[in-house]
């Protein structure tokens, strides 16, 4: 390890900007990892003779990997040290990879992918390390860098995906990925600082586990921060799984390179959502935040292009789930990151299995009416908790969308606002607003 790199509890170590783009940059490559094979699932199906809803298995497999791993392998961050962990885990990801650079074999690949997404989680144990080390005042634009980051991965895996598959086999991309991976490993071992477990007494694994499911029923901003993400989710990753088929079939026949590029809307959020959080995040409640996301989300899905789910109203509404569970929990935020995850993420998995089947068997307005019906049911999520609520339905405590107390939670400069500047969708009250 660097010497530069090393745990001194007499000097711990300032997250400042360079860290802060570092850690989005290595979650951006990290979490691209899922999504280099969406935009080619026609070419995968013909290379592998396989049909395109078999070959849509690969992105369903590799998000319930994902899934996996956040359950079995995230709420480890509250244990272990984050750093030799997050080495090993895109270590092991990387060596493993090189499976699917070279397998002939389409059942190797599905599990190959099952396997690599398990262990691509890297991105979900350093959001809640930014969450544990970045002041109060500056959370929600720190988490909305690394929340940028990966964004910009899936808008790079999907362009570069499709780019290159328009021109070479497909395979020179996960060879592409797996250089990728190891560059991730050597500035994350050069720069990376060391942190102490956030539980040093220690805690049994299956209490970890149990917590996952106990935070979920314990903290209702929790509760409904995640069904709204598997709400989000679903509709998301429904959209770009259906969108490669639309496209490469009739009338359009676009090639992988077309197809590929379609990803470029996702950068009105990567750029924007910084500033969204600056401006408005870190003056507002998240719940208003997350209705402007849904909102957005719904208009774009009612007139048939559903890119509203993939611009702004995505990043938003994450970085606003984000700001407000963060608090439940200052020494959980693993776990309670992995909680979060989990529900995303089988909402991801969700998404992709029913809006396949659905396009295949009623065509793409059907895909489309799942996704107007799940962003109408987060909204319905989001009404019927007020910003101020401390228990699960309710107004109470007023419903204005500015933040109370805000000039008290600037005077806080704690690293983790352990829980006097903690915030929930309420961004005020006793210990985080319903935490």
């Amino acid at each position: 390890m660097p010497e530069r790199c090393r745990w001194n509890p007499e000097k711990p170590p300032v997250f400042k900007t360079p860290m802060n783009i570092l850690f989005a940059f290595a979650g951006a490559f990290t979490v691209a990892n899922l999504y280099y094979a969406q935009p080619i699932l026609n070419i995968l199906a013909r290379d592998f003779n396989v049909s395109n809803e078999t070959s849509a298995r690969i992105p369903t497999l590799a998000q319930s990997g994902y899934c996996a791993g956040l359950f079995l392998l995230c709420p480890l961050g509250d244990l272990l040290r984050r750093r030799p962990f997050t080495l090993s885990l895109i270590l092991f990801t990387a060596t493993v990879w090189i499976g699917l650079c070279i397998t002939t074999s389409f059942t190797t690949f599905q599990v190959l992918s099952f396997i690599t997404g398990f262990t691509t989680v890297t991105p979900q144990l350093m959001l809640p390390l930014v969450g544990d080390l970045s002041p109060a005042h500056k959370r929600a634009q720190s988490l909305s860098i690394v929340v940028s980051g990966n964004i910009m991965g899936i808008l790079i895996a999907r362009i570069l995906s499709g780019v290159v598959t328009n021109f070479v086999r497909w395979r020179v991309i996960y060879y592409i990925a797996l250089g990728l991976q190891y560059t991730i490993l050597t500035l994350l071992f050069l720069f990376m600082p060391d942190y102490p477990s956030t539980n040093p007494s220690g805690l049994a694994y299956h209490s970890l586990l149990i917590d996952v499911f106990t935070l979920f029923f314990r903290h209702p901003v929790l509760f409904q921060s995640s069904l709204i993400g598997f709400c989000t989710s679903a509709t998301f990753t429904s959209f770009w799984t259906t969108l490669t088929f639309l496209l490469s079939g009739p009338p359009y026949f676009y090639s992988p390179l077309i197809i590929g590029l379609f990803a470029l809307i996702n950068i009105a959020g990567i750029f924007l959502s910084p500033i969204y959080a600056r401006t408005f995040i870190d003056k507002f409640v998240p719940m208003f935040s997350a209705l402007v996301g849904q909102f957005i989300a719904l208009a774009g899905v009612l007139v048939g292009t559903l890119t509203g789910t993939t611009t702004v109203a995505g990043p938003i509404t994450q970085i606003a789930n984000r700001s407000a569970i963060y608090s439940c929990d200052p020494k959980a935020r693993n776990r309670v990151n992995t909680t979060f995850m989990v529900v995303s993420f089988l909402g991801q998995v969700t998404g992709t299995a029913a809006g396949n089947r659905l396009y295949a068997a009623r065509g793409w307005r059907a895909s489309g009416g799942l996704s107007i019906g799940l962003i109408g049911f987060s909204i319905l999520l989001l009404v019927v908790r007020g910003p101020y609520e401390e228990r699960w339905v309710g107004w109470r405590g007023g419903a204005s969308m500015r933040k109370k107390n805000r000039m008290r939670r600037r005077g806080c400069r704690g690293r983790g606002g352990e829980g006097e500047c903690g915030e929930g969708f309420g961004g005020g009250g006793r210990g985080g607003g319903g935490c």
